[in-house]
């Protein structure tokens, strides 16, 4: 089979015309260059480094991912994806972390040995220091272990990928007649099983991606990013951190929610239900990740907020103590970066046209007249 390089690869992934035809593009042509029997693609919240919309899966079961997420979150001890995230190379195969004995994984005794997988091969896609996206790559029993060399392959496709998947938040969201509305609640149980959800919540399912998801006990399919921040929210009660289980997702048509979840405890102290709730994400969680699609900088962010509050050059030039004649030159930048012309555009393409405003009580959907 011919191998494909790098530069080839970015480019032709970089045709994609959204995060999960990305990954389907990346799937078929990395494995021309780095051999592998099973994969899970994964987008992540920049913020949190928890999974989000979309999961793409090769050659693995719906019900597996998530039960592959549960040793990530309780038990496995390896290679962690938050902690590849934080490291000077963030890829590692199984099989060299544990110096050729992954027996020391609890994800490779209870998970991946019992499925025949030999060896596995993880990264963190991530750029400026912010991860946008998890790859798993397994091979079978028999097959050699990942080398130093595909280890380096991949490594080497992190950021320009990361860079993609973080460009895509510039899409607008797909018109439409009415928008989600209301909260959607879901309470899971303490092993991770559904076993409430209202009609709002239904509603907001209903419009998720495709992907890996759980079929529950009440008909209703959940994916594995929603449950997943279900399960993280148990895992922070556990450890007794001060995370916040939280991410920002997109539905089929593009339009922004927001999922967060906490685990309840009872009356003795102990762990109960965990409680997830979706919702329409508001205006100042969206913003950052398109500014970060438009790579402004941090400075360029700041002038862009106070441009936005209706500032004048001279007010922004006072009051974050630069020259006009620099506040200008942040202005000409982000107007190219943007492509737009005013002030006005710009307010427009940042604050306004990513946002779904929410329609009127008797429209919304969940509601009978």
């Amino acid at each position: 089979m011919p191998t494909v390089g790098r530069d080839e690869l970015i480019t032709r992934a970089g045709r994609a015309d959204s995060p999960h035809t990305l990954f389907s593009t990346l799937a078929t042509q990395l494995r021309r260059a780095v051999p592998y029997d099973a994969a899970v693609w994964r987008a992540t919240d920049p913020e949190t480094g928890m999974l989000t919309s979309p999961v793409f899966a090769e050659n693995i079961e719906d019900h597996s991912c998530a039960v592959y997420w549960q040793y990530e979150l309780f038990t496995e001890k390896v290679n962690l994806f938050r902690d590849l995230a934080l490291a000077p190379v963030p890829v590692a195969s199984l099989w060299a972390a544990t110096g050729g004995e992954p027996e020391r994984s609890s994800l490779y005794r209870g998970f991946l040995a019992p499925r025949g997988v030999h060896d596995e091969l993880r990264a963190v896609l991530r750029v400026d220091g912010r991860p946008h996206g998890y790859v798993s790559l397994f091979r079978e029993t028999g097959r050699p272990e990942f080398s130093a060399g595909e280890r380096a392959f991949l490594e080497d496709l992190g950021t320009p990928v990361a860079r993609l998947l973080r460009g895509y938040a510039k899409q607008r969201p797909e018109p439409s007649e009415g928008a989600l509305t209301g909260t959607g609640l879901l309470l899971f149980d303490a092993d991770g099983a559904l076993v409430s959800a209202n009609d709002e919540a239904r509603c907001y399912l209903e419009e998720m991606p495709e992907g890996p998801a759980s079929l529950t006990a009440l008909g209703i399919r959940v994916p594995l990013w929603v449950h997943g921040t279900a399960m993280r929210a148990r895992a922070i009660a556990q450890e007794g951190g001060g995370d916040t289980a939280r991410i920002r997702m997109r539905t089929r048509t593009g339009r922004w929610l927001v999922c967060h979840a906490s685990c309840l405890r009872g009356a003795d102290g102990r762990l109960g239900v965990s409680a997830v709730i979706i919702e329409r994400a508001p205006v100042s969680d969206v913003t950052p990740l398109v500014v970060q699609a438009y790579e402004l900088s941090e400075r360029e962010f700041e002038v862009t907020q106070r441009v936005a509050r209706g500032l004048s050059t001279s007010g922004i030039s006072q009051e974050l103590h630069l020259s006009p004649h620099t506040v200008r030159d942040h202005i000409k930048a982000i107007f190219g970066k943007l492509g737009v012309s005013s002030r006005g555009e710009l307010v427009g393409q940042l604050f306004t046209e990513y946002y779904d405003p929410a329609p009127s009580p008797s429209s919304a959907p969940g509601r009978r007249g």
